[in-house]
């Protein structure tokens, strides 16, 4: 397909608001549990991760419309909603207000984990594709990192305005939705559209699921691992993580934005790789670094070691993050199944990635207080022993593989 690197940079800015909107959120975190004298409870499970959960919903029932309307209708929805979310939410005036927009833009996040990798995938040549879907995850991690500097700035400049932070979302949301208009459909789909009209099909889902059952199971895994390495716990509370471990407010934000910079580095290491080393062995790379790193910072909390090592043990785990599971993830869901399948099964993975990462962070306010932070990481660090077992035995390379 002519200008698929255009059409693809462009469709992958979904994943710039992707991690826009779940970044944004860690520089307001203590400034609205004060605000609204929240309890660890409700601020990690409802201010905090309401958004997720709405992820977990939009992931659930995105290939609906994914598969009716089309990747090109989807994504122009998907634009809409980070569009109210940002307003919303940056207007709200108490905390279930606020919770209602931020869950508005999770249904955004979570169609746009299948819409996006789906359309990138169908339109990329077989060649490039990991470093075609790949840019879904650099653009995921350019908005983590947009997010983070955009705070940054807003508190030196400005001063701590929860209410701006929240709110700059609307100008990539706006710039996104433009975009969309201009990009045509996935032939792919059109495709299919055209051979459901010429032979109807009344085939039973489950008579069509039960084949590839394995391949259900894959996804399963990829996502379960994913969420359990603690990825999101980290983005989500990393000035609180840094404050714990001795910095002042300035510094942890900062060192967050320092976060956003590994991150980035990493993955554009990680897509130069990807299709030249496999997703098997960057998934390898990156459970050996999860392990040291996040081992490390079990002993590093427990002994009340540095600030300055615990920052860098932090770095490390987001370069073994990045390099692996993240710029794998997206391209390993979007590749296992065959077309008909794609948007049901990326659908699946998704889901279970998104109700682990809603679950996930929302403990983590609780588990600080309740066990330490140190027990957190080495809890982490033990179920990370298990992913890289299963990359070694089970996880199969999919580089170079024909879309069927």
């Amino acid at each position: 397909m002519k200008n698929y690197k255009i059409m693809g940079f462009k469709v992958s800015l979904a994943g710039l608001l992707f991690g826009f909107d779940t970044m944004v959120i860690s520089g307001v975190d203590q400034r609205l549990q004060e605000l609204w004298n929240s309890s660890d409870l409700f601020h990690g499970s409802v201010i905090m991760s309401i958004a997720l959960w709405g992820t977990l919903i939009g992931a659930i029932v995105g290939s609906i419309p994914a598969d009716r309307w089309g990747r090109k209708n989807t994504l122009i929805s998907i634009g809409l909603l980070y569009l109210v979310s940002a307003i919303g939410s940056a207007l709200a005036q108490e905390p279930l207000t606020f919770a209602f927009f931020r869950f508005i833009g999770g249904l955004g996040v979570g169609a746009s984990t299948i819409a996006a990798p789906a359309y990138l995938a169908e339109v990329s040549p077989a060649k490039h594709r990991g470093k075609m879907v790949g840019l879904y995850q650099f653009s995921i991690v350019f908005g983590i990192l947009l997010a983070v500097a955009s705070n940054f700035a807003i508190l030196h400049w400005i001063g701590l305005s929860w209410r701006l932070m929240m709110g700059v979302e609307a100008l990539p949301a706006i710039l996104f939705t433009l975009f969309m208009l201009k990009v045509p459909e996935s032939p792919q789909w059109t495709a299919l559209k055209e051979q459901k009209k010429e032979k109807p099909n009344s085939i039973k889902l489950m008579t069509v699921l039960m084949p590839h059952k394995q391949l259900f199971l894959l996804a399963f895994w990829m996502a379960f691992f994913n969420q359990f390495s603690g990825i999101n716990a980290v983005l989500y509370y990393a000035p609180r993580i840094f404050e714990i471990a001795g910095l002042n407010n300035s510094s942890a934000f900062l060192s967050t934005v320092g976060i956003g910079g590994v991150n980035l580095l990493f993955t554009l290491l990680g897509m130069y790789l990807i299709d030249r080393k496999g997703r098997k062995s960057l998934m390898k790379y990156g459970s050996f670094g999860y392990i040291l790193s996040l081992g490390l910072l079990a002993v590093a909390f427990k002994f009340h070691l540095s600030s300055e090592l615990i920052v860098g043990l932090l770095f490390a785990f987001i370069a073994a993050h990045a390099i692996g599971q993240g710029v794998v993830i997206w391209v390993f869901l979007a590749e296992i199944f065959p077309t008909h399948l794609r948007s049901i099964g990326q659908s699946f993975g998704s889901s279970v990635h998104w109700a682990l990462a809603a679950i996930v962070p929302s403990s983590i306010p609780f588990l600080f207080s309740a066990i330490g932070v140190a027990w957190v990481f080495a809890l982490f660090a033990i179920l990370m022993c298990f992913q890289l077992i299963w990359v070694y035995k089970w996880m199969p390379e999919t580089k170079g593989k024909v879309l069927a």
